[in-house]
């Protein structure tokens, strides 16, 4: 009897336990949810101006607390966008990386308003051996002659300046797509520029050869300098032009003829009381 009762009490604390365990789960679940909100993310990695379709997005819980500015939540709002930058698999879709709605796919989509893109012809020296990738910073630098200075000997007239700084590359050939591991040797790099630095890039590359120089990303300051030449290279003073000969005819010099003096002698003559003089 007494055995009974225990294995009563013993069953009972079991089916109150499991009980008490249920509830409990149900209420962390219930916490959780509250919590969580649901959110876009790339179901595989999407290129820098590709079009989204519904199999590139999946739906995941995201902490509430800690959602991203610009989350999407509705996959069905990504139907027909366009991405302006490269997205990997696992990360949230922003409405900063993606251009507006209506806008057609491809590069066109990546440029910003009040920007152009512009290509440049390269080699594997130009394109600083194929590091020069999209998304990354370049400077501009052009190798020509300075004006007035080419039919003068006494001045070598080459000069290398910096013309342009901080250009991001758009695409490198016709691939928008980043690619970290490894460097690409093309023969055109298309750049993301203003309208005024499109004109200056254009004459650039008329009137001498362009090279690009890689720079660092988080490095916004310009530099400051005047350009090398020849002379400041071999650290050479620049030596006075000489003067040009005058080719318009000189009247001639006067030369001022003084006539002769003539010595004049002089003899007193004294006859008695009198006195005279005579020259000869």
């Amino acid at each position: 009897m007494r055995n009974t009762r225990s294995l009563i009490m013993l069953a009972l604390a079991i089916v109150l336990a499991f009980g008490a365990v249920v509830v409990a789960a149900q209420w962390i679940n219930a916490q959780a949810a509250g919590n969580t909100a649901k959110v876009a993310v790339a179901q595989l990695d999407i290129g820098l101006g590709a079009r989204i379709t519904p199999e590139m997005v999946r739906l995941t819980d995201w902490p509430a607390n800690a959602m991203p500015p610009g989350a999407i939540s509705d996959a069905s709002a990504l139907a027909s966008r366009v991405s302006r930058a490269s997205i990997v698999r696992g990360e949230p879709i922003l409405e900063s990386k993606l251009a507006p709605p209506g806008t057609q796919g491809g590069l066109s989509a990546v440029v910003p308003e009040g920007k152009r893109a512009i290509t440049v012809r390269v080699n594997d020296v130009v394109g600083v051996a194929g590091f020069a990738l999209p998304g990354n910073f370049v400077d501009i630098l052009v190798n020509t002659q300075e004006e007035g200075m080419r039919n003068q000997t006494a001045r070598d007239p080459s000069i290398s300046k910096i013309v342009l700084e901080r250009i991001m590359v758009l695409a490198v050939a016709q691939e928008s797509s980043r690619d970290e591991t490894k460097p690409k040797v093309v023969n055109a790099v298309t750049l993301e520029v203003t309208p005024d630095q499109a004109e200056k890039l254009d004459l650039a590359r008329s009137v001498g050869t362009l090279s690009l120089v890689l720079r660092n990303q988080v490095d916004p300051d310009p530099s400051k300098t005047a350009g090398a030449t020849k002379a400041s290279l071999l650290g050479k003073e620049v030596t006075p032009e000489p003067k040009t000969p005058d080719a318009r005819p000189q009247a001639p010099k006067r030369i001022a003829v003084t006539a002769p003096q003539i010595k004049v002698e002089r003899i007193e003559v004294i006859k008695g009381l009198e006195r005279s003089t005579q020259q000869f």
